[in-house]
């Protein structure tokens, strides 16, 4: 005979209260928009704040073609049409100053023509991947690359045993021999890193302790000279994650923004941080969606990424720097992953900035 819970066993505890639809509608994981047969926008939830970067009071009122501007006029066609649904990856939209690429769904009510619920999620930055494909892809380059170095090892003891007998004109040469075998290790180090498939511990971390000791490693290693500005709010609490890695992430984003702005005539990082209500990871974490609301901005007021790789610029071995290995940025994504939070970056064109943003859940 199965054993029952208290509730079902004892009739006079009261059932909890279910919660309302506002209630609902605001716990939901991804935006969601109410509109009515002239596309206006009635109702919204803090996830589709969050996701545009404007409130329910900006947006309700409105037309939802008005919010949102598409660079593609068919989806724009099919959005008119209030008795068709739709399911639309991966499409850019404007909003305001604001490119995004985004996930739509839009779903009539049959009790009430006309009237449809739009959802909408963040499609950038390589979600379109689930997370078992990615670790597959990053898991091919580990294996290669530790057979790799065995090897290696081997042509650097042979170079370090010629260079000894060799004359000066030809150790120059056996010296070249070890520096490119260093400079591949160093690129096989990275590459057994972005593969690693247990992720670092997490705790409770204090994020501007964390910025400072990133702050201070960029300002001794680069050779440019920026200006820092800080917008910090010091009312945070502690961030979920692990020290060291989030140091790590702050020290590539930091150093990226150094060289991306130092042709710039006034070169100038700026990093921010603010608590963002509503904010909610557009992934399900162990069966429950992750809420996000501690943002790390980045910004540099350099000329921005090359258009052709935006949309590829967390893939490996995807790079705008010359001599760029490409693995910088999707070690940022891989340990950023790792503490459950969620990375992106857009390029504001009008004032001259580019924005990378990191998203992590609070420490309990």
């Amino acid at each position: 005979m199965s054993e029952q819970s208290p509730a079902q066993s004892d009739p006079a505890l009261p059932n909890p209260p279910l919660p309302g639809p506002r209630e609902q509608l605001n716990g939901l994981g991804f935006g969601m928009l109410l509109l009515d047969p002239r596309h206006v926008i009635r109702e919204v939830n803090p996830a589709a704040e969050s996701l545009l970067g404007l409130s329910m009071k900006r947006m309700r009122g409105k037309s939802f073609l008005d919010i949102l501007e598409f660079g593609h006029s068919g989806v724009k066609d099919r959005l008119m049409d209030t008795e068709r649904q739709l399911v639309a990856r991966g499409v850019d939209v404007s909003v305001g100053k604001r490119d995004l690429r985004l996930n739509i769904t839009l779903s009539t009510l049959s009790n009430h023509p006309g009237w449809r619920m739009a959802t909408l999620s963040d499609a950038s930055q390589g979600e379109r991947f689930g997370e078992h494909e990615r670790r597959g892809q990053l898991r091919g380059p580990a294996v290669l690359a530790h057979e790799i170095k065995n090897p290696l090892a081997a042509i650097r003891g042979a170079a370090q045993l010629l260079q000894r007998k060799v004359g000066e004109g030809e150790a120059a040469l056996t010296g070249l021999i070890a520096d490119e075998v260093d400079r591949i290790a160093q690129l096989i180090d990275r590459m057994q890193r972005l593969g690693r498939e247990r992720a670092e511990p997490v705790g409770p971390v204090t994020l501007h302790q964390a910025i400072r000791r990133a702050q201070e490693t960029v300002r001794i290693s680069s050779d440019t000279t920026v200006a820092w500005r800080d917008e910090f709010d010091p009312s945070l609490p502690p961030v979920l994650g692990n020290e060291g890695a989030l140091v790590q992430v702050l020290v590539n984003l930091m150093a990226n923004a150094c060289d991306a702005c130092s042709d710039s005539v006034a070169p100038q990082v700026t990093v921010r941080t603010r608590f963002v209500s509503g904010m909610v990871m557009n992934v399900i974490r162990l069966g429950r969606p992750v809420k996000l609301p501690i943002e790390i901005c980045i910004s540099d007021n350099g000329p921005g990424i090359d258009p052709s790789i935006r949309d590829d610029i967390f893939e490996p071995f995807v790079s705008s720097k010359t001599n760029g290995q490409g693995l910088g940025l999707a070690l940022v994504q891989k340990l950023v992953r790792d503490m459950d939070g969620r990375v992106s970056h857009e390029r504001d064109e009008a004032g001259g900035w580019t924005h990378f943003r990191i998203h992590l859940p609070m420490a309990r």
